[in-house]
């Protein structure tokens, strides 16, 4: 394989540039050409490649976001938006194709795979780390701790003013942004989408704790069946009157800032498997790393499935909360 391209798609990720990196430099080193793909899919169909060389990713493994751009894409997955896209990338000589994003990614890349026949593989770069075939996906570790950075703050407001807050994470469909940094964060409560929220059961949880704690904290993914955090604080509010009550939303704070010493590493060891696999012919899978070791797992097998939560942290969460 002489030529090969990478691109980012679907929501931005830290730790997405260390990886496009390692793609480039392991690429060069096996003296490849590497072209990199602007906005996702949408610069495939618009033909928006970039010759790349190793001065092309330099200082950029500690910066956030994606050099490369991104973009979501529904002209994409239509018949003329992959013929576009197939098209663009036999012109260009590619042979292989590298994609660093979730489950939409990789749905897409599944589609162009069959349509065109080339060889693709798949690096998970997305904050919900609701992918199987990886125990941590390219930018959860930094997502939690920048959850858990901006709880540490709110908890010293709360507990200035005795309050109760109600913090919503992202997690539209996975619960594991908010169960992860709310036991890093002490949590009293977490309400996720995979569990359901009972609001009764949360007023006897935030009435039967410990009478002496100057704050409470209540971690909400965005999503939550009960409707989220503005309205499940306004629920809560009715039945305990009494608490002075606050919501924070984080919001896209948790997609930003440096990635973490964890997703760099861990995205550099994708990156380099990823090449390394279309090397070795590999294709319609995505890299991961599972037990410290790199793991190929099919498209088909990465997308529309979410883990299941380990019924220990659970478990843990009601009785660290007390």
């Amino acid at each position: 394989m002489k030529s090969i391209a990478v691109l980012t798609s679907g929501g931005d990720s830290p730790g997405m540039n260390a990886c496009i990196r390692a793609v480039v430099r392991t690429a060069l080193y096996h003296k490849m050409d590497i072209w990199g793909i602007k906005r996702g899919y949408e610069g495939l169909m618009d033909d928006e490649f970039e010759k790349l060389d190793s001065k092309s990713v330099a200082n950029i493994i500690q910066r956030g976001g994606t050099v490369l751009k991104t973009a979501r894409s529904t002209r994409f997955m239509t018949d003329e938006g992959l013929r576009l896209a197939s098209e663009s990338l036999k012109r260009k000589g590619i042979e292989g194709l590298i994609v660093i994003g979730g489950d939409g990614t990789f749905r897409g890349a599944l589609a162009l795979e069959k349509l065109s026949g080339l060889h693709i593989v798949g690096c998970p770069g997305t904050i919900d780390n609701d992918l199987r075939g990886t125990d941590f996906t390219i930018g959860y570790d930094t997502a939690i701790n920048t959850v858990i950075e901006a709880v540490d703050r709110i908890r010293d407001t709360a507990e200035s003013h005795e309050r109760l807050f109600f913090v919503e994470v992202m997690g539209r469909d996975a619960g594991l942004i908010a169960l992860r940094s709310g036991i890093g964060a002490g949590a009293e409560a977490i309400l996720i989408p995979e569990t359901p929220t009972d609001i009764d059961d949360l007023v006897r949880r935030l009435e039967g704790g410990r009478k002496d704690k100057s704050s409470k904290i209540v971690i909400v993914s965005e999503h939550d069946a009960a409707g989220g955090a503005f309205k499940i604080a306004e629920t809560v509010k009715a039945k305990l009157p009494y608490y002075d009550t606050r919501v924070t939303i984080l919001g896209h704070i948790q997609r930003g800032g440096n990635p973490t010493c964890m997703d760099r590493v861990n995205a550099s060891r994708m990156g380099f498997a990823s090449v390394e696999a279309l090397r070795a012919g590999k294709k319609g899978v995505m890299v991961g790393v599972v037990n410290n070791t790199i793991s190929y797992t099919p498209f088909a097998n990465a997308v529309k499935h979410l883990q299941e939560l380990d019924p220990h942290l659970l478990r843990m969460v009601e009785i660290l909360s007390l």
